[in-house]
């Protein structure tokens, strides 16, 4: 069910408020392009400053504009297990695929706390839920053991695994074998995730260049793994250039300079700097998606 290029869509901002009409246009970007799925209202979609009814509304706007056309894999994790419990129920009540559920920052539960924490979202909301596991974000680490212990229930059928540690990928994928699907959680590991028999990614830089991302797995999924190394050598200046500061704000950045949406980010976010802004441009025009002589800010 969730495999590919599915873009961690941005959240975009127009004067403090949610920019409806730019959504609308990102979205059709992506299905015109190839996105395999949206995944709204991550930390992609600065969902840890939009409030519930903010959150809500944003899931509710990418089922409709999506139209059943690809799935759509919402956000509704908390640190809070019964904030994370209401907020997939709400989820899956709007018609999504499924729900991505982050590990609970800032309490630092115990890998048996993280192991009841989704023993309780899986019992309690029968939609497909996919983990999440960042501990750059969070504190905490969700150890492939405690993920193998959770495929006893059967609506959890994937994670996103954001370590960005190919043994942690390749130790998931020895546990749980075809019962998870292993989605990389970085753009730089994406491709050598499915190397080693991942399903895809969760990616950032899908919200720029949706098509290429979209063509690197396609070509990884049917073995053609020389064509894709060379798109992932190709994308691969755009990964670190959009991570020269803290996410969303230099792919943000990257879409005003495309036209696509504002680069407004909410504090204690802020937008990126001078020095970082040249650099993604720079980026940018050599990858072709600018041109030389660009004088968009």
């Amino acid at each position: 069910m969730f495999y590919g290029s599915m873009v961690a869509i941005v959240t975009p901002f127009k004067k403090g408020r949610i920019d409806e009409e730019a959504y609308g246009a990102l979205i059709d970007f992506h299905l015109r392009a190839g996105t395999h799925g949206i995944v709204p209202c991550g930390t992609t979609g600065e969902s840890a400053t939009l409030t519930h009814e903010e959150h809500r509304r944003v899931i509710e706007l990418t089922v409709k504009m999506v139209g059943g056309r690809v799935p759509v894999l919402a956000g509704t994790g908390s640190n809070s297990t019964e904030e994370a419990i209401e907020l997939t129920r709400h989820a899956k009540s709007s018609g999504v695929s499924g729900a991505l559920l982050i590990t609970p920052y800032y309490n630092k539960p115990t890998q048996e706390g993280l192991f009841q924490h989704y023993k309780a979202i899986a019992k309690a909301v029968d939609l497909p839920l996919v983990l999440y596991n960042i501990p750059g974000r969070t504190g905490v680490n969700m150890a492939p053991a405690t993920v193998a212990r959770l495929t006893a229930f059967d609506n959890i059928v994937g994670i996103k695994e954001g370590t960005g540690s190919l043994q942690q990928v390749s130790d998931l994928i020895q546990l749980c074998g075809d019962r998870l699907a292993v989605l990389s959680g970085d753009d730089f590991t994406a491709l050598p995730t499915m190397a080693v028999g991942g399903a895809g990614v969760i990616s950032v830089t899908a919200n720029i260049v949706p098509s290429e991302m979209a063509q690197m797995v396609d070509a990884a999924k049917r073995g053609d793994f020389t064509n894709a190394g060379k798109l992932h050598h190709k994308l691969y200046p755009l990964h670190e250039v959009l991570f020269l500061e803290t996410n969303p704000i230099p792919v943000k950045a990257a879409l005003s300079l495309l036209g696509k949406c504002s680069d407004e980010v909410r504090l204690p976010l802020c937008r990126l700097s001078a020095e970082n802004l040249n650099k993604l441009k720079k980026a940018m025009k050599a990858y072709g998606l600018l041109r030389p002589s660009s004088k968009k800010p």
